[in-house]
């Protein structure tokens, strides 16, 4: 089983998107974790905005990351030259980067207009000195419960319970 995610992998992911100036959210897990929730992920999802010139960003950026495809029974993966025309086209990627494995998606469950959507909630996290722009808990919750996933069905209950804790003050 992989290592769980770690500060160093999400800052360090996050750092390049930000050199190149990626329009991006992290969501899923990971977003989870960040607001204080104690979530345990092996990953980094975000949900990139879909322009092109944000596409034209992201693929030089996973490119930068030495991104490849994750596949099983490959640890190391596949090949995979990121360009603006193949992002365009996806809905989801499972990635190994540099620093970790890194999913797209671009429109998660619940939301089917991405980040167009997901960003008017959006929150800044900040992680050892890097300001991470994070999928509201609210959003998280929402997504989770659409998924419909066993893994996102069982971990609803202690989500839906901090989030109940944000809002009391307590």
């Amino acid at each position: 089983m992989p290592p769980e995610l770690d500060d160093d992998h999400v800052v360090a992911i996050c750092a390049v998107l930000a050199e190149y100036r990626v329009h991006y959210l992290i969501i899923g897990g990971a977003a989870a974790r960040l607001h204080g929730t104690g979530h345990v992920t092996v990953d980094i999802d975000i949900c990139p905005e879909r322009t092109e010139a944000n596409l034209a960003r992201l693929a030089d950026a996973l490119n930068a990351l030495g991104t490849r495809l994750r596949v099983e029974g490959d640890p190391t993966g596949v090949e995979f030259p990121a360009r603006p025309d193949l992002l365009r086209q996806m809905s989801t990627l499972t990635l190994l980067t540099k620093h970790g494995p890194l999913d797209l998606c671009f429109v998660p469950a619940g939301f089917t207009q991405g980040y167009d959507q997901l960003v008017e909630s959006s929150v800044v996290v900040c992680l050892a000195g890097s300001e991470l722009p994070v999928a509201s808990l609210e959003d998280v919750v929402v997504s989770k419960r659409a998924a419909g996933r066993a893994k996102d069905i069982v971990s609803l209950p202690a989500l839906e319970a901090h989030l109940r804790r944000g809002k009391s003050g307590s």
